[in-house]
């Protein structure tokens, strides 16, 4: 199961637009194969289209990607971050991103990592003059707070997921009890049928003892034996009936 399956995806969109035009920051949802899950937000072209846009530089991007863990410092100098997103202890993916320098950047050193990487000097430099500038702390602060809200969305997202799939559990097997009960009461008026029947022939045998006299005596044992178990039987049809009745009741009241 992936994060997708049970999570609002717009929503979590939003959230990941909202929080990263009120920071200023880059930021991404990806999958724990380091895929991105959610659209790219933020992103500058001095990370985009410069560093990893050259081959040297992808490389070293992807490996800050997969070491890269809280807030750190990527290899071409920005500031970057990395927030699990779990549920019931499993990471489920991160959201990524930063994108921005804590100081005013030493031009030196990106020119230098320009011609490391094979871009572009003056386009380099003009592109990372276009990258926002945040504090080590506020860079902290704003992933911590993406990170638990986002964590708390995904979670809340799974606990409606499975509750819906107990309920779809609960409506199948109510209507498996349904039909049970349904065959139940069936039965029931079958043995009805024949507690009647019963009551039919212990009459019958009981005049036929009777014009017997003396000879009938042994089958007018009988006769009344049978009768005792068409009564007995007819209180057990009765309390069957008011257990099935009081079953039918209580899963009407569930399906409700």
């Amino acid at each position: 199961m992936v994060i997708q399956d049970f999570t609002d995806m717009q929503e979590l969109e939003s959230i990941i637009s909202n929080w990263s035009k009120a920071t200023g920051l880059a930021a991404a949802a990806v999958s724990v194969d380091g895929k991105y899950i959610s659209k790219r937000y933020n992103f500058t072209d001095f990370c985009t289209k410069y560093t990893r846009g050259s081959k040297d530089g992808l490389t070293r991007c992807e490996k800050c990607d997969r070491s890269g863990t809280g807030v750190y410092r990527c290899h071409a100098g920005l500031f970057d971050f990395a927030v699990d997103l779990t549920v019931d202890g499993k990471k489920m993916g991160s959201v990524i991103g930063g994108q921005v320098l804590p100081t005013e950047p030493d031009e030196a050193a990106f020119r230098k990592m320009a011609r490391e990487i094979g871009v572009n000097e003056e386009e380099y430099i003009d592109a990372l003059q276009k990258v926002n500038i945040r504090t080590e702390e506020s860079i902290r602060a704003s992933a911590e707070l993406l990170g638990q809200v986002l964590n708390h969305f995904i979670n809340a997202e799974y606990a409606k997921y499975k509750n819906k799939d107990i309920a779809s559990k609960l409506t199948s097997t109510i209507e498996e009890t349904n039909q049970l009960v349904a065959q139940i009461k069936e039965k029931t008026e079958g043995l009805s049928k024949i507690e009647n029947q019963q009551k039919i022939l212990a009459l019958n045998a009981n005049i036929e003892a009777a014009r017997a006299g003396d000879i009938g005596r042994g089958f007018a044992i009988v006769a009344s034996e049978f009768g005792k178990l068409s009564a007995n039987s007819t209180v057990l049809n009765v309390e069957i009936r008011k257990i099935v009745e009081n079953i039918s009741d209580v899963v009407t009241k569930m399906h409700r």
